[in-house]
């Protein structure tokens, strides 16, 4: 082999340092990239749990309509559906999934994308009712005290901190219809 062949041979070929510096620039741009991806995968869960609380509020809306502007006497379902409480005597389960059921278009609302525990598939829910609320006429609303503000009395939210990658906070759907993101407190036991 000429020394002209053997020199065009060698610039076809990548040296092992070559190799070795792609091989890194792309072990970088995957470490970057990857908590990048799940951030934002966990930012469009979390949206689309917003949502689902919207969706949520339009049907208690209508429900409040169709029923005197009272809220309905719910329990928070519990992972033993057979052990909900009949609250108002009317031999119905009183929860969150049954008694807005037929308000809204697709049951799938109840679902958080991000409840990675299996919580809507024990209870039928991943959402939480403010059970503090029941029966009470919406104009004439008290919680805790506070009972002008409805943009501070929350009514709906997560059941558990589902959305961990976008931070502590939760979802919150409040009686006057807007939704919230709102940090989680944590209590040490």
């Amino acid at each position: 082999m000429t020394a002209r062949a053997r020199s065009r041979n060698r610039s076809r070929a990548f040296t092992i340092t070559e190799v070795l510096v792609a091989v890194m620039i792309v072990a970088l741009l995957a470490g970057i990239g990857f908590p990048a991806y799940k951030r934002m995968k966990g930012l469009a869960h979390s949206t689309h749990c917003v949502s689902n609380l919207r969706q949520i509020g339009i049907a208690l809306n209508t429900y409040l309509a169709d029923h005197g502007m009272k809220l309905p006497v719910m329990v928070p379902a519990r992972e033993d559906i057979n052990e909900l409480a009949d609250l108002d005597g009317d031999e119905q389960t009183d929860a969150l999934e049954v008694t807005l059921r037929p308000y809204v278009n697709d049951v799938i609302c109840f679902w958080c994308p991000s409840d990675h525990e299996k919580i809507y598939e024990k209870t039928g829910t991943s959402y939480f009712w403010n059970s503090t609320l029941n029966g009470q006429d919406i104009a004439d609303i008290d919680f805790l005290g506070i009972s002008q503000n409805t943009a501070g009395i929350p009514i709906v939210a997560d059941k558990e901190n589902f959305h961990k990658n976008v931070g502590d906070e939760v979802n919150v759907l409040y009686v006057d219809g807007h939704v919230k993101r709102e940090l989680q407190f944590i209590v040490d036991p």
